[in-house]
């Protein structure tokens, strides 16, 4: 913020990058509204309303609502309408409420829109120079001061210091000023006054302001309540060489002469000028300009009955303490020393309770704030109510713990920032008065820790991770968001570095409050699509889903950790469908999920459809004896696993456990004989490097010998396979149509067998290849992964119809294609 600009300047700099649209619900032959200015008017009378038919707009008052910017943030207010406001169908009341992308907005319950937030086609035109204001008293003889109105928008209230200071000499005339009277703003650059319902009116050049704002122009002549505070308007378009900063100084300069004083009207907010407080109304006078004589009467009769009411007072003292007989001298002299005695304890009593403020003075005129707070909340703790007591204790706290607090915050260092607040929270313990800033000053380091913690505001929003902590800060503020301003100013004029920080911090708000438009949104959206696929068992349709958001949202961070959860979800899954559950095991080993849904779905697939860790571990126990060759005690140990969803998978790995230990047994009694190569080569190529490695390394020797016969089987397997693929081609993949049939017609049966065929005899082959360590196998890779990749189609395709087939048929389709006997079961 650059010096002598004021804090109420900083929030009214919003350079909006959106527009907000109306597109209308209830009436489609009803046209857009497309708002680019900081207030929309929402009326009977008002544009574009006054032209629609008249049954569209029947329910709108003629001030009925309004739409407006503030702090980057789009509000809705109703203005206390006939037939009320609502916001995706709760009412919008006294308080306006916070618009966002997508919202449902109806004015009565006929006229609806719905809320877009787009971006601007062009930029706004910059205005040549600020616009500015002065309004100067038509009344020399009544000592009102001229208004510089520098920033908007400007409120006309009776609770304003502008209005208020004249109370004491004027008390009915600044009554006949409601609270909330009138403002002034700029629309496309020019100034506006608008009339808030006030009690006695908002006149321009004599007549009464209804529903709708109206310009002001050079030489118009405006009055607030009546005949006292009347105005002639001055509208500046600064030159080059101006600025509101010369402005401000000169104006400053002019307080050293009273007489030439020009007060500068602070920028108030929409979000105050825009609440309905019925009840204030009640304070207003209505204005029957009352003579002047007849108010000095009555001044007179005021003055008459204070003396009359002090006589009385001592009349009843001297009673109480003489009666009405004469009195002795005794007893006079009894009655003078109780009068003497009652004065010096009052005189002692007056002068004991003010050394205590007298104290607490002087500590701060001697710059030693901390004592002063400690003084101060000393003798709040006695005397709770004594707001004397609590303004000072406010100053004195503030002074002595907010520059230190501003350092701490300065250097990053949050943990001495925090624990500066508990200090606060110690010398404010006795204060209700100052347990408000103490509230903003905590919420500003949370603010400025989360901001700079994530690395600034232009740092990615990251899903699952920022969205919680984003809205818990701007929930702060958006539950009374003009309150918290005051609280800020407050401070800003205790401790004046304070400004400064104040301002980055709502710079990083307005930041926060777009990006809760636009990339919460959107994160909101995600989170449901992924929830959405993984409640359906779609995950691998989430790929294309995170490619498209990051390609529209560049600031969307996190998806990192979002693609490894769902990888490591499609292996568990491929894992759990296969005939072993060796690598499933070794999977659930290292598998750890980071974000929430994917956490959550992994919790159900424990304790519904994985092996209990009880099971794991008596899993391990197969998998040992197996590796040292006990496979006696490897098949008694899976026929006592447990039953559960993987019960196929045990049952798939138990067959082929008895095949490799049954075929083993057939190789040990052939050798020597003379089918032995065959046999010894038809059992090597179904074992499994990894999982059958015992078995492997016991005959490596004997196919080492028959090495070159090994690698033309091999190759004949590879061949065959290729043949078999290739007619696959031919034929046309397994469509939707035949996986849908209710029956298996010839060409499913045909095309499944080709297929588990091409894919049996290429595993088959591969397995010798690199077992054998061969150099034919690169070639033959890219055969054996189209093959497996076409299968694993397959088999993912019919089981999304599990829904629709019968079980039985799903399996025997299954098993036609070939692949895990687990496949006809439900996949995880």
């Amino acid at each position: 913020m650059a010096p002598g600009d004021s804090i109420a300047e900083v929030h009214a700099s919003v350079g909006e990058a959106f527009d907000v649209v109306l597109k209308p619900l209830s009436h489609p032959e009803l046209s857009e509204i497309r708002i680019d200015e900081n207030l929309f008017a929402i009326g009977r009378a008002e544009a574009p309303f006054d032209t629609c038919a008249p049954e569209a707009v029947a329910q709108l008052s003629r001030r009925h609502a309004r739409i407006f910017t503030e702090h980057g943030v789009v509000y809705l207010a109703d203005l206390d309408s006939k037939n009320g406001t609502s916001l995706n169908g709760a009412e919008v009341r006294q308080k306006p409420a916070q618009l966002r992308s997508g919202d449902t907005i109806c004015f009565g319950s006929k006229l609806c829109y719905r809320v877009q937030f787009v971006p601007r086609v062009k930029a706004r035109a910059a205005l040549a120079r600020p616009t500015t204001l002065t309004l100067t008293p038509q009344r020399d003889d009544l000592g009102l001061q001229p208004i510089d109105v520098v920033q908007f928008p400007f409120l006309v209230s009776k609770a304003d210091a502008l209005f208020a200071r004249y109370r004491e000499p004027y008390p009915h005339q600044v009554n006949y000023v409601s609270r909330r009277h009138a403002h002034v703003f700029l629309k496309s650059g020019a100034p506006f006054v608008e009339d808030l319902g006030s009690t006695n009116g908002t006149f321009v050049n004599g007549t009464r302001l209804d529903a709708s704002a109206v310009p002001l122009k050079d030489g118009d002549v405006v009055a607030f309540g009546g005949t006292h505070f009347v105005y002639r308007v001055a509208v500046h378009k600064e030159s080059e060489g101006d600025s509101t900063l010369t402005q401000l100084k000169a104006s400053a300069n002019a307080d050293e002469d009273n007489d030439k004083t020009t007060f500068v009207g602070s920028a108030h907010s929409f979000l105050d000028i825009f609440c309905v407080d019925q009840p204030l109304a009640q304070e207003d006078e209505v204005n029957q300009e009352a003579l002047p004589d007849a108010a000095d009467a009555k001044k007179d009769g005021e003055r008459r009955r204070e003396r009359s009411k002090l006589a009385l007072m001592l009349g009843e003292l001297r009673t109480a303490f003489t009666g009405n007989e004469r009195v002795t001298t005794r007893r006079g002299l009894i009655v003078v020393g109780a009068l003497v005695a009652v004065i010096v304890a009052i005189a002692g009593t007056i002068y004991f309770s003010g050394s205590t403020e007298r104290e607490a003075k002087g500590f701060i005129a001697s710059g030693q704030f901390e004592q002063a707070a400690n003084v101060t909340n000393d003798y709040l703790k006695r005397h709770p109510n004594d707001a004397r007591f609590a303004a000072l204790n406010t100053e004195a706290l503030l002074k002595a713990k907010v520059p230190e607090w501003l350092a701490a915050l300065k250097k990053g260092d949050f943990e001495r920032a925090n624990a500066l607040i508990a200090q606060m929270d110690q010398l404010g313990a006795n204060n209700a008065d100052v347990r408000p800033l103490i509230n903003e000053l905590n919420w500003i380091g949370k603010l400025e820790s989360f901001v700079l913690g994530r690395g600034g505001p232009d740092a990615p929003i990251r899903i699952y991770a920022d969205e919680d902590r984003i809205g818990e800060i701007l929930k702060h503020w958006d539950d009374d968001a003009s309150s918290h301003q005051r609280s800020l100013d407050r401070i800003a004029s205790y401790v004046p570095e304070f400004a400064t920080p104040y301002a980055e911090a709502l710079s990083h708000l307005r930041k926060l409050q777009s990006d809760d438009s636009v990339y919460l949104a959107a994160i909101e959206r995600l989170k449901a699509s992924i929830a959405k696929e993984l409640a359906q068992d779609h995950p691998e349709a989430l790929q294309p889903v995170l490619n498209d958001y990051a390609d529209k949202y560049p600031r969307l961070g996190g998806l990192d950790r979002v693609r490894e959860d769902l990888r490591q979800y499609l292996d568990l899954q491929t894992q759990a469908r296969g005939t072993s559950l060796a690598p499933l095991v070794a999977t659930l080993d290292k598998v750890k999920f980071t974000t929430p849904p994917f956490q959550e779905q992994f919790r159900q697939m424990s304790a519904n459809r994985l092996p209990s860790p009880e099971a794991i571990a008596q899993y391990q126990a197969v998998r040992d004896a197996w590796k040292n060759g006990q496979s006696a005690q490897a098949i008694d140990g899976l026929q006592k696993m447990p039953a559960g969803p993987w019960s196929d998978v045990v049952a798939t790995e138990l067959a082929h456990k008895k095949a490799v230990a049954a075929q083993f047994a057939d190789v040990q009694k052939a050798r020597g004989t003379k089918g032995y190569e065959d046999t010894l080569l038809s059992f090597y190529e179904t074992l499994d490097p990894q999982d059958d490695a015992f078995f492997a390394k016991a005959v490596d020797p004997d196919v080492a010998a028959f090495k070159d016969k090994a690698l033309a089987r091999a190759q004949s397997l590879m061949t065959q396979a290729q043949s078999q693929w290739s007619q696959y081609r031919e034929n046309g993949s397994i469509g939707g149509t035949q996986r849908l049939e209710a029956g298996i017609s010839d060409t499913f049966r045909t095309q499944a067998r080709l297929l588990a065929d091409a894919q049996t005899g290429a595993q088959h082959g591969m397995r010798i290849f690199k077992q054998m360590k061969a150099d034919g196998a690169a070639k033959w890779q890219k055969l054996a992964d189209e093959i497996d990749a076409e299968a694993l189609l397959q088999r993912r395709s019919l089981q999304e119809l599990r829904m629709v087939l019968e079980p039985g048929l799903l399996k025997s389709k299954l098993a036609l294609i070939g692949g895990p006997a687990s496949e006809e079961r439900r996949a995880p």
